[in-house]
């Protein structure tokens, strides 16, 4: 009897395999039909199916093949492994600077996320795709350690014309980098007033950067000396559902930011 690392290894080792049994999992075929499907060869069909009677995978029955219960038990498992994998190459490149301590979703919710790195030529590239998601969100959500010019300047103007509503929970210590620069100091107070913008501080450290526009979150990524190395974003609703359930325990938990609090 082989062992399990052998069929997995025997089902991975071809893409043929993996699709015939994906194929015959949901729903009858004919041989036809899955030469239809796959693009393989009669004799390579003939092959595959032969093994996978041998494993008891897959029984015919009349012209058609389907998948035993066993066959959809291993083809459910190597998707979900599979699945994984591919998440895992995805994120691999940036692992590291995830905030999994706070993540209570499963990575695999990230599979399909848009992943922003510095280049060469663009090294601010992951600054420029908040900015981008800024500027066409009506509604606003930031909880974060920072609040950098550039995304400030623009929610500032999207809420004075009244296209968006803020709330932002910044880390006292990202308040206090803005009061210590005069120029920054009087366009932060400048949103505070707007009546579309509600700032509130937190006295903690904040171990997140993330911003909920409209139904994208999207993640700055740093390490562990405070630089940005990339950021994340996606349109899962997973994800958006933990993103405004963040929002709202620091919410909860923070105090209204007022002008004293940018005093000289």
């Amino acid at each position: 009897m082989e062992s399990a690392l052998e069929d997995i290894e025997f089902l991975a080792l071809s893409a043929n395999r993996v699709e015939v049994l994906d194929a015959v999992a949901e729903v009858s075929h004919t041989r036809r039909e899955l030469q239809e499907r796959t693009g393989a060869s009669q004799p390579t069909l003939g092959r595959i199916l032969r093994d996978f009677e041998d494993r008891n995978w897959v029984r015919q029955t009349d012209r058609e093949y389907a998948a035993t219960p066993t066959g959809r038990l291993v083809a459910a498992g190597f998707s979900n492994l599979r699945e994984i994998v591919e998440t895992e190459q995805r994120l691999r490149q940036v692992a590291n600077w995830l905030p999994t301590e706070s993540m209570t979703f499963d990575l695999r919710q990230l599979r399909d996320a848009t992943i922003t790195t510095p280049t060469q030529t663009r090294p601010n590239a992951p600054v420029q795709r908040v900015l981008g998601l800024l500027r066409d969100a009506e509604r606003v959500e930031i909880v974060s350690h920072a609040f950098n010019e550039q995304s400030m300047n623009v929610v500032r103007r999207r809420v004075a014309e009244e296209q968006q509503t803020f709330e932002g929970v910044f880390s006292a210590s990202a308040i206090d980098a803005i009061a210590d620069d005069s120029a920054l100091r009087e366009r932060l107070l400048e949103l505070v007033d707007l009546p579309g913008a509600e700032l509130r501080i937190v006295d903690d450290d904040v171990p997140v950067a993330l911003t909920a526009a409209d139904d994208v979150v999207h993640l700055f990524l740093r390490d562990g000396d405070g630089l940005l190395q990339a950021s994340v974003d996606t349109d899962d609703d997973t994800v958006l559902a933990w993103a405004h359930d963040v929002h709202d325990r620091y919410w909860n938990d923070a105090r209204p930011l007022d002008a004293a609090d940018l005093a000289d």
